[in-house]
């Protein structure tokens, strides 16, 4: 499978990882085209761009244009968070609602739910620091692509941004992670930004996640709107199954988003129908 890799010469950490990356390897250059440039190791290609990647629409198309297969996409990035506590996550991209943070206003990327969970796994196995946050978050920012499509950040402020440990780990694991395509794939439904019960649920048992909707995102919005993300996610992912945090939500609000799946024409799974991680 040929990936892109993207790095943003705007962001700190994404520079980091790709001296990570550079110094792992032997990256063969490629060439330039329209202020970006490219290399090459083994399936890999390393995307260059002098902006700020969530502004910057159609990363895939324009690889392809320069002449490189692009089947998947990982961006790597900082991640901001007003606590300033440091983290390692990954996450889906795509908007809901507004477009604020780059891409299309309720249009989502398609996911890549087996290399992200993946990479969370593998994050949390090589991270030895009970202080750094390792864990999805939720759906959310630009850019827009068509080949699906993850982040990896280093956060959450700039105390941490210039962290070359974290830029090495975070470089081992879009490495060296290995994706379980055959592991079941899922939407997660309700939670928090930063996904709890969804990051639990990938140590423990054989699942993937690829879009996650949050309890903010629903708040305010009819049963048709919540419809329409919730078949948005699905469609995106690649999967009919649903896994809803129904601890994050009270009863009645719990059982109105879970006949709104339903209805939409998906199944709500629980734990008790994944296999365990042996």
């Amino acid at each position: 499978m040929s990936r892109l890799i993207v790095c943003s010469e705007a962001d700190l950490p994404s520079i980091n990882m790709r001296e990570a990356l550079r110094g792992m390897f032997g990256w063969e250059g490629m060439g330039s085209s329209g202020g970006a440039s490219f290399e090459r190791f083994g399936d890999d290609v390393m995307m260059s761009i002098p902006d700020m990647h969530i502004r910057h629409d159609h990363l895939d198309r324009e690889a392809e244009a320069f002449g490189v297969k692009v089947d998947s996409v990982v961006v790597m990035s900082k991640h901001s968070a007003k606590s300033g506590k440091p983290a390692l996550t990954a996450h889906p991209i795509g908007n809901y609602h507004e477009a604020d943070f780059g891409g299309r206003p309720e249009t989502l990327v398609p996911a890549s739910p087996a290399e992200m969970t993946a990479a969370v796994r593998m994050i949390h196995e090589l991270n030895s620091d009970p202080g750094v946050q390792t864990c999805f978050e939720v759906t959310h920012h630009g850019p827009y692509l068509e080949k699906p499509t993850f982040y990896i950040e280093i956060g959450s402020d700039e105390t941490n941004w210039g962290n070359r440990e974290a830029a090495a780990l975070l470089a081992k694991v879009i490495a060296g992670s290995e994706p379980r395509p055959e592991y079941r794939t899922l939407v997660g439904v309700g939670g928090g930004h930063y996904a709890p019960r969804f990051t639990e649920a990938i140590l423990g048992y054989r699942v993937n996640f690829g879009h996650m909707l949050p309890v903010y995102q629903m708040e305010n919005r009819d049963d048709e709107d919540i419809a329409r993300m919730v078949t948005d996610a699905c469609r995106a992912t690649g999967t009919d199954s649903v896994y809803v945090h129904r601890k994050s939500m009270k009863g009645p609000e719990e059982h109105r988003i879970s006949a709104i799946v339903r209805s939409a024409g998906f199944e709500t799974v629980s734990s008790k129908d994944f296999e365990p991680i042996q």
